[in-house]
């Protein structure tokens, strides 16, 4: 088994009007996104406002101008953070299975996922960008496709499938499970289990079904 290498996420995708140098300007920096994600959860986006995280981040609006055109721009900068922690969390676990087994693979994926959904602020509201923009990641493609760069970038080494097929396989698995696991957080906040269960299954069959179990 090669080694996993984490995905490259595109750096230009943030909005920062300038890169936080000091140690003291990148601190200030989190403390935005932090409060703007738990404004998010307790607001939803469109009520967000930039007067709103910086009362909250406890810095001046003009600070928060300084690295920041507009609150899209933040919540666009906490977007990249939850993608890149999210493949971050997705080569850790996938070095740690045999992810020739597409079984393994969709569980790993889906349940890293399902936890950020249910533990990171504002993350269940945002999700990769689609709420605020379908290219909120990136100008010129999707946030799905995106992701499913990022996945295919992870996998393709390990397998023995060409990246084009991987990369068509994994955007209808990925678009299926979106769907379904939205209807599952309707129908419950943290995720109707059941419905969970059955995007795993549904996913898993696909998968298998193109390219073997």
């Amino acid at each position: 088994m090669s080694e996993i290498q984490a995905a490259k996420v595109p750096a230009e995708a943030t909005s920062l009007r300038r890169q936080p140098v000091q140690q003291r300007s990148a601190k200030r920096v989190e403390q935005m996104l932090n409060a703007s994600a738990e404004l998010i959860d307790e607001l939803g986006y469109d009520a967000l406002t930039t007067t709103l995280i910086a009362k909250r981040a406890g810095v001046a609006v003009g600070s928060l101008y300084q690295f920041f055109p507009d609150k899209r721009a933040v919540v666009q900068a906490l977007t990249q953070r939850n993608l890149e922690q999210f493949i971050a969390s997705v080569t850790e676990r996938l070095a740690q299975i045999d992810h020739g087994h597409w079984w393994e693979v969709v569980d790993s994926v889906l349940d890293i996922y399902l936890r950020m959904h249910r533990e990171i602020p504002g993350f269940s509201k945002v999700h990769f960008g689609d709420v605020v923009d379908l290219q909120l990641l990136e100008d010129d493609r999707d946030n799905n496709a995106v992701l499913v760069d990022a996945l295919t970038e992870i996998l393709v080494p390990n397998l023995e499938v060409p990246a084009e097929d991987l990369r068509l396989a994994l955007t209808i698995a990925n678009e299926t499970a979106d769907a379904l696991l939205k209807l599952a957080f309707r129908r419950d906040p943290m995720g109707d289990e059941q419905i969970v269960a059955e995007a795993k299954y549904v996913v898993k069959g696909y998968l298998a079904s193109r390219f073997g179990e």
